[in-house]
């Protein structure tokens, strides 16, 4: 019996999960390769990061995922190059995985503008050890300040800077803006959690800057009346571990956190082949690079009908069933030229708080609490299996009922902590 032909994905995330899946049952070999176990559903990431919800509400174990489908398997690993040449993709542990087939889906992480270094008085948000970091960041600077007796280095651990006014920076700050003003009040002795300062820091004139302008400016009304300062139009120009300066303006904080910008993974350097300015792969109208290989999610740099396609989760789904409907074309003796990906918008979603979300759909745009009920619809259905979804919409609702989260456990924390 002739072998299948082998198809290697990398990236467990919305875009290479949803290949894998397409491919299910295909005849192909699918190997699945990630350097974590489990998929995450990112949208709801933040609200993990800010002790609404549990990480293991909002992960699932990929092989649990793919475990229907026999001619898929996964591996646990760490890819650090490809060869086109061989056909190979190698690993960190010294192994390698041939491949007929070859699709990226390796996804994005932080960006500092050339400034790495800030990095560590910065975290940014990207996985649940992420989450789980940021979650006991936030918790230990409020265990601190009960000790302090310094009231300038008690403000500065009651101080929270969000740099970046996109939607993980709005949703971040709405989120701390809550749990300072109706989660904590009244659980410490020695200072008010509710006179905390979050501060929202964007380059920009404005705040969710690819919202349309009405949307943004609701956005920016209904955390002003949380208490969120937002400041626009200056970039941060230096963070360490006092704060940050905006501009010339020092402003100190025990806790920042970075939400404003990402680059791709090394998938260009590893595909020898053109990359964007934040490191997308360079692909073409089929999301190809090589006869073979396809990069798609956050790590490609896509156009769609002129136009770039944004780095959202349905757009790297779209572009993962994409490339499975190629390949089985493929495997199915096809050889005509394929027609272009296009992407088909759907929308974006942002919360602002418990109460309060915007929506921006082609021909549709809502703000308030019905966007937040479209909003948390959405969400809870695109999440998997029936436990997580009444996880969630549980705590969501505990959380609208009595402002308690349940997730505010530190189980671990160091000097490095607020």
């Amino acid at each position: 019996m002739m072998p299948l032909p082998r198809t290697v994905i990398i990236g467990g995330g919305f875009g290479g999960l949803s290949c894998a899946k397409s491919l299910g049952g295909a005849a192909t070999a699918v190997t699945l390769i990630d350097q974590r176990n489990y998929h995450l559903f990112q949208p709801l990431l933040y609200q993990a990061a800010t002790a609404l919800v549990g990480p293991s509400d909002i992960a699932w174990p990929i092989r649990s995922l793919v475990r229907r489908h026999r001619n898929i398997r996964t591996l646990l690993g760490t890819v650090i190059g490809i060869d086109r040449g061989e056909r190979i993709v190698r690993l960190d542990d010294g192994n390698s995985i041939a491949f007929d087939f070859l699709v990226v889906a390796t996804g994005a992480r932080h960006a500092y503008f050339g400034h790495d270094e800030w990095e560590a008085f910065a975290p940014g948000l990207k996985n649940l050890d992420d989450a789980t970091n940021i979650r006991r960041k936030i918790l230990v600077a409020f265990e601190r300040a009960e000790f302090e007796s310094d009231p300038q280095k008690r403000a500065a651990l009651l101080t929270f800077v969000i740099v970046g006014g996109g939607p993980t920076g709005v949703e971040l700050a709405g989120m701390i803006a809550e749990l300072t003003r109706r989660t904590l009040p009244g659980e410490f002795r020695a200072f008010d959690p509710q006179s905390s300062r979050v501060i929202l820091v964007e380059s920009n004139a404005r705040i969710l800057a690819t919202f349309a302008e009405p949307l943004s400016a609701f956005a920016t009304r209904s955390l002003a009346q949380m208490g969120v300062e937002i400041l626009t139009g200056v970039a941060v120009t230096h963070v360490d571990a006092k704060g940050i300066a905006r501009g010339d303006e020092p402003i100190e904080a025990a806790t920042v956190l970075w939400a404003a910008g990402v680059q791709a993974s090394p998938a260009a350097k590893w595909l020898d082949t053109l990359s964007d300015r934040a490191g997308r792969v360079v692909v073409g109208p089929d999301l190809s690079v090589a006869d073979g290989i396809w990069v798609i999610g956050d790590t490609a740099a896509v156009q769609s009908n002129g136009k770039p396609v944004p780095g959202l989760a349905p757009a790297a789904k779209q572009q993962g069933q994409y490339v499975g409907h190629l390949i089985r074309r493929r495997l199915s003796g096809q050889t005509e030229a394929p027609q272009p990906f296009r992407y088909r918008h759907q929308g974006n979603l942002a919360t602002v708080s418990r109460r309060a979300a915007i929506a921006d759909f082609p021909h549709l745009r809502l703000k308030g609490r019905l966007a937040w009920w479209l909003w948390g619809i959405a969400h809870i259905f695109f999440l998997i299996g029936a436990r997580n979804r009444i996880a969630v919409a549980l705590n969501w609702l505990w959380a609208h009922a009595t402002g308690g989260r349940g997730a505010r456990l530190i189980t671990r924390h160091d000097d490095k902590d607020a």
